[in-house]
């Protein structure tokens, strides 16, 4: 069983998750964005073994710590799409422009698709391209606990911003009503930023998404 927990990271409070198998302890660290030595704290108290990193999109909040917990833990870094490498080269310009620690670029391990799949232990999770936030913004998606982590695509009553660079607010509502709606009304999904929601909350409510 895929189990999860969130620790808000970096001064943008971005929401890292640890997803890890109930089975065998294995675990995945999705958006290290920073804040490297509580993630790893939580990763020993819950008696863990981080295996691999997991991105959905590469802005410094959600990445800036991959390099270098992938360098100290010799990790494959998993994601996000191929269309996020001009934000992998600039985050560094993107450290020193928001005041994050130093963050050097890294090379993917393994780039994701639409349709991929992702794998920690037993637990399988579905990969969805969910471009609009950035064009490369990837998604996971864990049918057997009805969760999604979307990163930046979709918020508790917002969306994803679409006014840094290669944003698209078109694409990105394209990327909810297509990629992330048909997951279902009853799925919980985990936000970059901020509370958990549902798909079904969002669509009565959502002032963005609403009615779609």
């Amino acid at each position: 069983m895929l189990r999860y927990l969130t620790i808000p990271v970096t001064p943008f409070q971005q929401n890292c998750s640890i997803v890890w198998c109930s089975e065998t302890l294995q675990a995945a660290v999705i958006d290290p964005g920073g804040d490297l030595d509580s993630v790893q704290a939580e990763v020993r108290r819950q008696g863990l073994t981080l295996t691999q990193i997991w991105l959905t999109h590469a802005h410094i909040d959600h990445a800036g710590g991959t390099a270098e917990l992938a360098a100290k833990l010799q990790l494959p870094i998993i994601g996000p799409h191929p269309a996020d490498q001009f934000l992998i080269d600039g985050l560094a310009a993107q450290s020193r422009l928001y005041g994050f620690p130093p963050a050097e670029a890294f090379a993917p391990t393994r780039w994701l698709s639409d349709g991929d799949t992702v794998t920690v232990g037993h637990c399988t999770l579905s990969v969805r391209h969910c471009p609009g936030h950035t064009p490369g913004h990837v998604v996971f998606y864990s049918a057997e606990i009805g969760r999604a982590f979307v990163g930046d695509v979709l918020f508790a009553g917002s969306v994803g911003r679409t006014d840094l660079p290669q944003g698209d607010h078109d694409t990105l509502l394209q990327s909810i009503v297509g990629r992330l709606w048909p997951m279902g009304d009853a799925t919980v999904f985990i936000p970059g930023h901020g509370p958990e929601s549902t798909f079904g909350r969002e669509r009565k409510t959502n002032p963005y998404v609403g009615g779609t």
